[in-house]
């Protein structure tokens, strides 16, 4: 195994140092693009704070702090100095969102505790939708799990707070993240960039840009590699495993065939891989079935102990195969055409995303399940047409018309192993009947699925100028939209058993299921805003928003009813319902060196999208996918800045209060369950996977010398606690932590030009332990498993700038 991990690396350096020259090599001029973006592009020596940055927020250009609304801003250069090229990375420079990932495909964002969660329902579902919207140049990425890939050469994030229906390709109830790659620029330029660290870490990124015909057509090739060995290590293979294995490639061309036409084409590829994911032993909890059902009973009688109880050991023993390959791309063309007093656009794409994994489930050195994984290929078409007003006027607009389809595919597979009977079933059945050990060894389900999408909406919003310094908005969008599912498994192998009680054992735990759905719907959904621009540095904003999040075919099974029959009354999930008040200031001081903003919401959500437990018109043995009545999330929001001279200070603080304000159908707690199905109150309760205080901090400090400059960099991100299950164990309680990135480099580099630069960082500074997500064991022995935070990374960097 040493040999293997030693050859990755040795192939690792010269791919990564490839990587990042060969890009580079393509413009050997010196230079900047300094008409690339709005904003500065990666390695400048300026770091501008949110009130310099223009953003499209509201789908035209405008300064981030003319936005009336709660909005995050991160530009490029703040992301390079961090090394955040992920999602992931991104929770630590914006507190109100978090981000769970047991596995890509398991991926989970939430803007104020609202979204596509951990917390609420299997976010792996293919039949919905997240309640936050993703998009990469204005093309909406219909699965969660496409926002755990690595992204390049990024000109800045956009976070926007709150529901996102009027003006954004797809209702969401949350709020959207907007993340804008640099354009290509006719001034040629590049850059490389490679840092090695701990683990054999070694990540290349490069850029390379100019122009292919002058001032008509340019071209931008950006591209990223990232490989970690794994961070838990298995001491029955010798693997370590949760490694990291993932490139990322994009290519643009920029057409300008006069000063009113603009054609943007981008091309990317991305894939994830490694041998990841597994989670380790966290804790055990007890509950209220037999003490021989539970854990310690059934962990002794196979006379087995996990590798560690501390999970910071960070060790495994799990005996499965274990992989991820994963891949992601697509094309996407964006026409700008300057109408005279407005502009016309329509980005059309295409994508993919191809998933397979393999994982041992059951997370222990015993044979319990041996296969689990779900292969999947979802593809995607949108087009938007969209007209905006140009420039300020009394009345300004933002009108279009908005078509998405996707249609994704699964062949999910499940097999279990020799010890799957004692561990799942126990010694015997209900009546007494005596349960082979064998009983499940082999025994397996496969199938296939299909769900299919086609949406449809019109959308308009306007901006009046009451009177001067004084703005009413109204946005109404209407969508509509229709969805087909089917689901159909098998089930196969196994020892053949004619005895009822032991069919009916089997079936328990995996049953051959076939069914089909539809839905069709409609909605209507809004905003109206109203600013006050007090002075020409502080506004102040009222609003109202209406948000939907669309419903959606469950896809992972359902229910059953006394003929052992799926329940499909259970198949269609309902759109959730968001109304959310919001009001705020943003302001800037001190000769606009010091930015500070305030937000404070209340949000209702009808119809949330959550596991239900309803057992009276079924005989279901577990819970399932459905709506409850209504949850309800209000905080408070502090965004500051601070920039005088060569420091620039930000920080963030974020409250916030989520409740279950009506969730009568809940599932039940471990310590409260029992060998039978039952529903629990869970009214009242504070929302799964949210922390009621997270803050950042960011320091960047540059100290220019003769020939150079020192730049140090930090950021911090701090969570409270909060509950990863939605049943709200007493088990499953999250510890809050802290978290800080740091680095000090020295830079040749002065006002843009070329230079290079030379600094070691940190990740997780201080070596921080925290969880990351939870999982309860399935069959309920009582075994939580978690993912450990990343240990602390040390390593050094190296950027270039041509």
């Amino acid at each position: 195994m040493q040999n293997v991990i030693d050859r990755r690396w040795r192939r690792a350096v010269p791919c990564a140092l490839a990587l990042a020259t060969s890009l580079g090599i393509a413009n050997p001029a010196w230079a900047d693009s300094p008409d690339a973006a709005s904003v500065p592009v990666a390695g400048t020596d300026a770091l501008r704070t949110a009130g310099d940055i223009v953003v499209t927020a509201r789908q035209r250009p405008e300064p981030a702090q003319s936005v009336p609304a709660a909005l995050s801003v991160v530009d490029g250069a703040w992301l390079d100095r961090s090394l955040a090229v992920n999602t992931q990375a991104l929770t630590t420079l914006v507190p109100a969102l978090t981000y769970s990932s047991a596995n890509p495909r398991n991926t989970a964002f939430t803007i104020r505790g609202l979204g596509s969660s951990v917390v609420a329902v299997s976010q792996a579902n293919d039949g919905l939708e997240p309640g936050v919207g993703f998009y990469v140049d204005g093309v909406y990425h219909a699965r969660p799990a496409t926002a755990a890939f690595d992204f390049a050469d990024v000109e800045r994030v956009e976070v926007l707070r709150g529901p996102q229906g009027t003006l954004f390709g797809k209702n969401t109830t949350a709020g959207a993240i907007a993340i804008t790659s640099r354009l290509p620029s006719f001034t040629p330029a590049a850059s490389e960039e490679v840092s090695v660290g701990e683990r054999r870490l070694v990540q290349a990124k490069a850029m390379a840009t100019g122009p292919l015909i002058d001032d008509v057509l340019a071209y931008r090739l950006s591209g990223l590699l990232t490989r970690r060995d794994g961070v838990i290590h298995n001491v029955r293979t010798g693997a370590d495993q949760n490694s990291v294995d993932n490139q990322a490639l994009r290519g643009q061309l920029l057409f300008t065939p006069s000063a009113s036409v603009q054609l943007r084409v981008v091309a990317d590829y991305a894939r994830f891989g490694g041998d990841c994911c597994t989670q380790v032993y966290l804790r055990v909890g007890t509950s209220l079935r037999s003490p021989a059902r539970q854990y310690a009973a059934l962990a002794a009688a196979a006379h087995y102990a996990p590798p560690s109880t501390n999970p910071y050991d960070r060790l495994t023993d799990i005996d499965a195969g274990l992989g991820v390959n994963t891949n992601e791309g697509g094309i996407a063309a964006t026409l700008d055409w300057h109408l005279g007093g407005a502009t016309l656009t329509a980005i059309s794409a295409w994508r993919f995303w191809n998933w397979d994994a393999a994982n041992d489930r059951d997370y222990t050195g015993l044979p319990i399940q041996t296969t689990q994984h779900i292969p999947s290929r979802q593809d995607q078409v949108s087009q938007e047409l969209r007209l905006a007003s140009d420039g300020q006027r009394a009345l300004s607009y933002v009108a279009g018309l908005y078509y998405f389809r996707q249609v994704i595919t699964g062949h999910p597979i499940s097999i279990y192993g020799p010890y799957g009977a004692p561990w799942l079933l126990g010694r015997t059945t209900s009546n007494g009947t005596a349960i082979p050990t064998n009983l499940l060894d082999g025994y397996g389900q496969g199938g296939d699925t299909r769900f299919a999408v086609n949406s449809y909406a019109a959308f308009a919003e306007a901006n009046w100028t009451i009177v001067p310094r004084l703005t009413l908005t109204g946005g109404l969008r209407q969508t509509w939209e229709d969805k087909q599912g089917s689901y159909n498994t098998s089930v196969f192998g196994g020892p053949q058993v004619t005895n009822a009680a032991l069919l009916a054992a089997q079936l328990s735990v995996l049953r051959p299921q076939a069914y089909a759905a539809s839905t069709r719907d409609s909605s209507l959904s809004g905003r109206a805003n109203l600013a006050w621009q007090v002075s020409d540095t502080v506004m102040a904003y009222g609003a109202y928003s209406q948000g939907f999040k669309s419903g959606g075919i469950n896809m992972s099974g359902l229910p059953l009813d006394s003929a052992n029959q799926p329940v499909l009354a259970t198949a269609v999930i309902r759109p959730e319902r968001n109304i959310t008040w919001e009001g705020g200031i943003k302001s800037q001081w001190w000769d606009r060196h010091l930015l500070l903003n305030l937000a404070a919401y209340r949000t209702t959500v009808r119809d949330f999208q959550a596991t239900v437990v309803d057992s009276s018109q079924t005989v279901a043995l577990r819970g399932y996918l459905s709506n409850i009545p209504r949850v309800r999330v209000q905080g408070v929001e502090a965004d500051a800045a601070l920039h005088w001279g060569g420091l620039v200070l930000t920080a963030g603080l974020a409250y916030a209060d989520g409740r279950y304000t009506d969730y009568p159908k809940g599932p039940c707690p471990l310590e409260v369950q029992t060998a039978a199905t039952t529903a629990c109150n869970l009214t009242g309760k504070a929302l799964t996977g949210l922390s009621r205080w997270s803050e950042t901090l960011g320091v960047d400090y540059r100290l220019p010398m003769a020939r150079g400059e020192w730049v140090l960099h930090s950021d911090t991100a701090w969570r409270s606690s909060y509950n990863g299950d939605p049943s709200l164990s007493r088990y499953t309680w999250i510890d809050g932590y802290a978290l800080t990135n740091a680095s000090l480099a020295w830079r040749s580099r002065r006002d843009g030009g070329p230079g290079v630069e030379l600094g070691v960082f940190a990740r997780n500074l201080f070596k921080a332990n925290n969880i990351q997500n939870l999982t309860i064991q399935a069959g309920n022995s009582g075994l939580i498993l978690g993912t450990p935070s990343d240990p602390r990374t040390l390593g050094v960097t190296f950027r270039a700038w041509q």
